[in-house]
């Protein structure tokens, strides 16, 4: 049974739907208002694996995604640039959509924006002024903590330390310094809705609630989001939407943790922030979801280039017995070899087991890099073709997709992809592909002339380059070391 951590109780939960047989989840979006950079993916990598992990354990997964569309830094951005927030707005949710499709991301069924939702919105500020829960003042309406007695119990947090370890900003408005803004009212020349309490525009805690209880409802099953939400922006959702419903609001709370840039949190005023556009520039989609995805998605992950290395050196393992298998293969090859079968079938219970512990993909990728092992031990290139091997290959293949297809990896035509990775690696390396296809091919002459000494040198001078070189009885095949 799968059992998921969720960040209120701080424990492991087994999982049990609110409907049976059907997840409802939501999961925190960009503020729209620049390119996102790579820490902004790692959430939509994990939350497309745990969609397509219930989906794969027959749930119904009906999964939104938001997207913040009016904000102060939108309007700032926007005026700096002589454009209107909602022509910004829309330029960077095309290019989140863009960074999104070339990740290989399967679409959310919802993409909803806080443009669209106004009147939920204010309904529910509405709600909550009626129930005392919330108050004007001045043209802004603030929520009033004290009348949420539950107020910290997803971040642990105490409002009288709250206030003790707070640098708040004295502000007459309002009645206890940590109420939060629901409904902000208009500066001059700045973008705004009509309300009852005058023009303005929403908090930004409230467009999440309002924009779940639109598309769900009162209550849903997984609510996610970056651990940075947990407070204030996940706490104030829970008050204001069982403040208005009466409602437990989320059934698990699942946060994805942080990224580090050679052991420092990326931020820009340390300089090292790397925007998902030039990431995939510069290096493959595979290897991004690698990196996201052979770490837990709880804990620290590190994002230098260590940790790129690593995930190039894991693809090519894989993708090398992949391409191998795929050569060996035909259309008419339909059966599995019993006994690799076997071997795929129980690896396959230990990746499940590890899934259905709160989602743990290292140990699925330990499971994987086992049948790789056994695979690579009992077929090689040049093995003479017989329904044995292509068997074992058929029961590789359908053992690393059926993998791949809940990560969103290993769905790349596995020769074609070793190719663009050793392309991307020359290229740091300024080596071209035809200048290493002329010295194995120099090599390859000497070889065949029996001139072993000039055949060893050429070998030590491609190795000297960074490029390992195999020989089969078709011949010689080269890659970049890794």
């Amino acid at each position: 049974m799968l059992k998921i951590h969720n960040s209120q109780s701080k424990q492991l939960e087994d999982f049990t739907p609110l409907t049976p047989g059907q997840v409802k989840m939501y999961v925190c979006g960009p503020t729209v208002y620049n390119f996102l950079h790579v820490g902004n993916f790692r959430g939509p990598v994990v939350f497309n694996m745990v969609r397509n992990w219930l989906e794969n354990l027959g749930y119904k997964v009906t999964y939104a995604l938001n997207f913040t569309d009016v904000d102060d830094k939108i309007i700032n951005r926007a005026n700096e640039l002589g454009m209107t927030p909602t022509e910004l707005s829309e330029k960077y949710i095309a290019e989140y959509k863009k960074d999104f499709a070339m990740l290989g991301l399967r679409p959310h069924d919802m993409n909803p924006k806080v443009t669209e939702h106004m009147d939920d919105i204010r309904s529910m500020v509405e709600n909550l002024v009626s129930q005392k829960k919330a108050y004007e003042a001045q043209g802004d309406v603030l929520y009033s903590i004290e009348s949420f007695k539950d107020y910290g119990k997803l971040s642990g947090r105490n409002t009288d330390d709250l206030l003790a370890g707070a640098r708040v900003e004295v502000d007459e408005k309002k009645r206890n310094p940590m109420d939060f803004a629901l409904w902000k009212a208009a500066k001059p020349g700045e973008v705004s809705w009509p309300s009852p309490w005058g023009p303005g525009r929403p908090g930004w805690h409230i467009e999440c609630s309002a924009m779940i209880k639109n598309l769900f409802g009162d209550q849903i099953d997984i609510h996610g989001g970056g651990m940075d939400l947990i407070f204030p922006h996940h706490e104030n959702e829970i008050a204001q939407s069982e403040g208005c419903t009466g409602k437990a609001f989320v059934k698990y709370w699942m946060h994805n943790n942080m990224l580090n840039f050679g052991g420092q949190k990326m931020s820009k005023s340390l300089g090292n922030i790397v925007t998902m556009r030039e990431f995939l520039e510069m290096y493959n989609a595979e290897i991004y979801k690698w990196m996201i995805l052979s770490a837990h998605y709880r804990t620290l992950s590190d994002f230098g280039d260590e940790a790129v290395e690593r995930a190039v050196g894991g693809l090519s393992r894989v993708y090398s017995a992949l391409s191998m298998a795929e050569s060996y293969l035909t259309p008419e090859v339909t059966q599995e070899d019993a006994a690799f079968a076997k071997i795929t079938q129980d690896a396959w219970k230990k990746v499940e087991e590890a899934m259905n512990h709160d989602f743990g993909t290292p140990d699925a990728f330990a499971a994987m890099f086992e049948v790789v092992r056994q695979f690579n031990a009992q077929v090689r290139r040049g093995m003479k073709v017989n329904p044995a091997i292509q068997g074992k290959a058929l029961a590789f293949h359908n053992f690393v997709r059926k993998m791949g297809s809940t990560m969103s990896l290993f769905q790349e035509p596995a020769h074609a992809f070793l190719i663009k990775l050793d392309d991307m690696l020359l290229k740091k390396m300024n080596l071209e592909r035809s200048a290493v296809d002329t010295l194995v091919a120099e090599r390859g002459e000497a070889r065949a002339a029996k001139d072993f000494a000039k055949s060893d040198e050429l070998r030590a001078k491609i190795t000297a380059l960074g490029i390992s070189v195999s020989d089969t009885p078709e011949g010689s095949f080269w890659e970049v070391t890794k």
